[in-house]
């Protein structure tokens, strides 16, 4: 397994090295602060329980919505109000979307980490905006991008100044309406020396598969976190709702919040066994 640089996020967590995987998880979009609190504080003791670093994430605007009648969100003004007081109740480190350079400084002064959507990971003037902001960075790749295509983003990081940088693997586009995982990908993007991050369940998606919204299988999830363990990442990116069937997005891929805990504690088991090695 490739050594990798060691990245400091908030002062409170690592990531990368050999150190145990950082959790990357929450609810999809943000759709009321009860549900918001309740999954971060679940997800919070679950995570202290079993000794896994734990970022929130949860988006304040889907802004790449099937269908224009879709639901989007609260909003950057609400959502962030909501997210602060995770951060400052639960003290949580914070990851959240960023769509629109203008939107990077004032979802900076919050999120401890911006994160650029896989449709975006081309966009240079939303890289280089989001990283003169000096937080973490985490861009997804896109879809429609070979793992080498990331070296590309990590050359506009680096003229930026920032070299804070999380690359992340949610699946590549396979035909219509599918996705697939190449996990030697992970190894790829892994050798490029910076953190690698497995979004499991964007990985289960069926992009626009039920016609006006995304579709999915979140029973495939545990099999690609066992795989992608194994290969050797740094974090895993899970998006887990209290009732995902009945929420405003991504609800057949999401993972229901009471099963988490045993799939974090099989985790743990292939982590260990590929860090030790």
């Amino acid at each position: 397994m490739n050594e990798v640089c060691r990245i400091k996020i908030a002062n409170k967590l690592v990531i990368g090295g050999k150190e145990r995987f950082v959790l990357i998880a929450g609810p999809c979009a943000i759709e009321t602060e009860a549900i918001t609190m309740n999954t971060a504080e679940t997800l919070k003791q679950i995570c202290s329980e079993l000794g896994i670093p734990l970022v929130f994430k949860s988006s304040f605007d889907k802004a790449n919505r099937s269908s224009i009648h879709s639901s989007r969100g609260v909003g950057m003004d609400k959502g962030l109000e909501i997210l602060q007081k995770v951060k400052n109740e639960l003290e949580l480190p914070i990851i959240t979307d960023v769509h629109e350079t203008w939107q990077c400084a004032p979802v900076a002064e919050v999120a401890d980490i911006l994160q650029i959507p896989a449709f975006l990971s081309r966009q240079t003037d939303l890289l280089v905006a989001a990283a003169n902001t000096g937080k973490v960075i985490n861009v997804k790749k896109g879809q429609f991008m070979a793992p080498w295509d990331m070296r590309n983003v990590i050359g506009k990081m680096q003229e930026a100044g920032n070299t804070q940088l999380l690359l992340c693997e949610r699946g590549s586009s396979f035909g219509y309406n599918n996705l697939v995982v190449d996990m030697t990908g992970l190894v790829e993007m892994r050798s490029y020396g910076y953190p690698v991050v497995f979004d499991a369940t964007h990985s289960v998606q069926k992009p626009g598969g039920q016609g006006t919204f995304t579709g999915g299988n979140r029973e495939m999830v545990p099999p690609l976190v066992r795989a992608a363990l194994a290969v050797g990442v740094d974090g895993l990116f899970l998006e887990v709702h209290p009732d995902p069937d009945n929420a405003i997005s991504d609800g057949p891929n999401q993972l229901r919040l009471d099963t988490v805990k045993e799939l974090l504690k099989e985790a743990i088991e292939f982590d260990n066994l590929v860090k030790r090695s």
